[in-house]
């Protein structure tokens, strides 16, 4: 962000995660994006249709759902002018959105952005294989009764097996590897052990579940179903949680040697959040309250099989750029993809190896240290909706910076395929 043209955070609201339960939950994602979107739109002291542009990340929204953001804005009420684009970046998806719109502003080309994401992973579709859809085609195909006999006469059981379409786009098609396993990757090379995993887990759910008892979660919109349901907390968080209880998970990932374990990975969840970004002339214009100020975002690339350490690579130059220390960062947000993830980054940068061979430094970068990290939990007790999280994370960081009274926060992920993505807020 150029200093001449600062972006500033000035509300954000969210749904709560609710966790997926083995059937299509309640909403659908524009609903999802919808909950959360009209109560922050509704108490702003300017109209929807007064924003310059509406920017979603979303992964896998439903065939009603094209181009996604667009829809969503419609329904709003943004209105006709107000453009809408959606984007793709698989687990930093909203934290894309967010750096899109910031981008925007800076460059003096919009004063006003809604920018989030929105998932809703309950509603994965289940698709027909190519050989169904090859057969579907030659049966639409054949002009006559004996054609159509004939491709019908073909028709094998087989061929009604579903792909799963969250199992495929959980697996990275170049490694071969699906997501956990690059978790047991990571794991394996700072031999982080499955108690630390464990530990690191229970920890976030007492966390979370303590900030939902002390009101720790402002950005929170209740929301309803068309049954007049209320769902007003994260669904997946377990207040009793335990490292006993915990140990006894087997491996979800590596039956026979593996770490991982549903109990120390992130949630299938369905969720939604916003953040609103302003330029400085908006914030005069309409007397805005700032919650943050938008310093710098980075996005990196490494191995896909090493995804999980994503976060190290897109954090590190940020510092480097801005001449800051970890200790220089009062608070830091990194989604918990997995637990042996978030332990892996932290390992990284206190391995001389590491930091001399993959990021290229001259020494360690330093610790992060745990009490400053999720202070309120994180996507292990409350799921991590992959088009979402990006801007969950950076909306909630400023929600810490102000209740903390502190001035700087770093909030960063790892991206399946191979990625990272971090962003540095302040205060002033």
């Amino acid at each position: 962000m150029t200093d001449d043209q600062p972006v500033f955070i000035v509300d954000g609201s969210r749904t709560p995660c609710l966790r997926a339960l083995g059937v299509p939950g309640p909403f659908a994602a524009a609903d999802l994006a919808l909950g959360a979107a009209r109560p922050l739109i509704a108490r702003q002291p300017f109209a929807p249709t007064e924003l310059n542009e509406v920017i979603l990340g979303c992964i896998m929204p439903s065939p009603d759902e094209a181009n996604i953001a667009r829809v969503v804005s419609l329904r709003l009420g943004c209105g006709d002018r107000v453009p809408a684009w959606t984007v793709q970046r698989n687990c930093g998806s909203g934290m894309q959105a967010i750096d899109c719109g910031a981008r925007n502003i800076a460059a003096g080309r919009a004063d006003l952005v809604l920018a989030g994401g929105t998932e809703s992973m309950s509603h994965a579709p289940l698709l027909f294989s190519p050989l169904m859809a090859t057969w579907l085609g030659n049966l639409n195909a054949a002009r006559d009764l004996p054609g159509r006999l004939r491709v019908l006469a073909r028709f094998r059981p087989a061929l009604l097996k579903p792909v799963i379409a969250l199992l495929r786009g959980l697996t990275d098609p170049v490694c071969g590897l699906n997501m956990g396993q690059t978790a047991e990757v990571v794991a394996r090379r700072f031999d982080i052990t499955r108690a630390a995993m464990d530990e690191f887990a229970v920890r976030s759910h007492l966390r979370l579940a303590k900030a939902q008892t002390q009101g720790r979660l402002p950005e929170m919109e209740t929301i309803y179903d068309t049954d007049g349901n209320a769902y007003a907390s994260d669904t997946g968080v377990r207040p009793d949680s335990s490292v006993e209880k915990l140990a006894r998970l087997k491996p979800a990932f590596d039956r026979e040697f593996g770490r991982v374990t549903a109990g120390n990975s992130s949630q299938i969840t369905d969720g939604a959040a916003w953040v609103i970004l302003a330029s400085g002339r908006a914030v005069n214009k309409h007397r805005l309250p700032v919650m943050a100020r938008i310093v710098d975002c980075e996005w990196a690339g490494l191995k896909p099989e090493q995804m999980g350490l994503g976060p190290v690579h897109a954090m590190t130059p940020i510092l480097q750029r801005r001449g800051l220390k970890p200790g220089d960062v009062d608070y830091w947000e990194l989604n918990e993809a997995f637990a042996a993830q978030v332990l892996g980054c932290l390992a990284a940068w206190t391995d001389v190896k590491y930091c001399s061979e993959e990021l290229g430094l001259p020494s360690v970068m330093g610790e992060i240290e745990l009490e400053r990290l999720n202070v309120d939990g994180g996507a292990i007790a409350l799921g991590h909706p992959v088009g979402t999280s990006g801007a969950r994370i950076v909306l909630h960081l400023c929600h810490v910076l102000a209740r903390n009274n502190a001035k700087r926060g770093m909030a960063s992920l790892c991206i399946g395929g191979g990625q990272g993505g971090a962003m540095l807020i302040e205060r002033d």
